[in-house]
């Protein structure tokens, strides 16, 4: 794996290729990378992310993995949803019709990726659809959690409606180079990590989302969703859902992470069967883009350990 990390340029590599996907009702934006005949794999991004967010640990494990990472509806390249549904519930059936489609093609489950918001996603899914997924990997899960953290009061904030929308437009205003410090301000436990080549990319698409007319609306009403799955009960509740999940799961947790606090590592690994839990102590809230590296490694071990299908 080290070899292998050695040898993919991180921070400098173009963004895997991608297509728009009729996928049911809605078209989605899905790139790939890694061997076709390998071991199947689909990535969820988190809220106000990307397929991008991937790029680095798919080329990484791109010997291992054959990946699919898709920007989620109204995010990315993605259109808003056909029905407007932002809800968690919303994601979740667009990423089981993906994930669907890719352990067809194969005839085996996948190794199913999801950071933030893309691991609330990802363990809904596979509750619901245990067939589907052979293994979890999580990076700074958004499993609920109502106790507030100065970094996270801005969510509740974007989620509110008329609010969202304001929030929205005076960010527009501000220049891109600044949202985007703000933003790995905001995201990583240095943002000193970050290469000028993913920099120049995240300020060339904060250009083009604040042109989209449809982009606030998507933040704000993704925000309200995953928000309302924090209160949900019963069979609904995150946490019995993931209380729940069969399959193996690996959960990684960011020391320095602003938004998802990394104490959630220990009910983590109560609450979760078959749940290995890493913190990373130097690292934030997508640590897959921090450190891909160190990411990865843990991840093959992990998928070495998986017993035989």
């Amino acid at each position: 794996m080290t070899s292998s990390a050695s040898r993919w340029p991180v921070g400098e590599s173009r963004p895997w290729p991608g297509k728009l996907t009729q996928v049911g009702a809605d078209a989605i934006f899905i790139r790939e990378g890694g061997t076709p005949g390998s071991e199947p794999a689909v990535m969820l991004h988190g809220l106000g992310g990307q397929a991008t967010n991937w790029t680095d640990l798919m080329g990484i494990l791109r010997g291992r993995l054959h990946a699919l990472a898709f920007d989620l509806p109204g995010f990315g390249w993605s259109p808003p949803p056909a029905d407007r549904d932002y809800s968690l519930a919303g994601m979740a059936r667009v990423a089981t019709t993906v994930v669907e489609r890719h352990a067809s093609a194969v005839d085996r489950p996948v190794h199913l990726f999801g950071n933030s918001l893309g691991g609330a996603v990802a363990v809904r899914v596979a509750t619901l659809r245990p067939d589907l997924v052979r293994s979890l990997v999580l990076t700074s899960p958004a499993l609920p959690d109502l106790r507030p953290r100065r970094h996270t009061m801005g969510v509740p904030l974007v989620a509110v409606p008329g609010i969202g929308a304001q929030m929205w437009r005076v960010m527009a205003k501000v220049p891109p180079e600044q949202q985007v410090q703000a933003m790995l301000t905001m995201n990583f436990g240095d943002p000193a990590r970050v290469s000028n080549t993913r920099r120049d990319e995240a300020i060339a698409e904060y250009r083009r989302r604040f042109a989209l007319p449809y982009a606030g609306d998507a933040l704000s009403k993704t925000a309200r969703g995953l928000l309302r799955a924090f209160v949900e009960t019963g069979q609904h509740s995150l946490w019995r859902q993931a209380a729940a999940l069969q399959c193996p799961t690996l959960i990684f947790y960011g020391g320095k992470d602003r938004l998802v606090n990394p104490r959630r590592a220990r009910r983590a690994s109560q609450r979760i069967p078959r749940a290995q839990v890493v913190v990373l102590p130097r690292l934030g809230h997508v640590p897959q883009m921090e450190d891909p590296s160190v990411v990865a490694r843990f991840v093959g071990t992990f998928l070495d350990g998986l017993p035989d299908d």
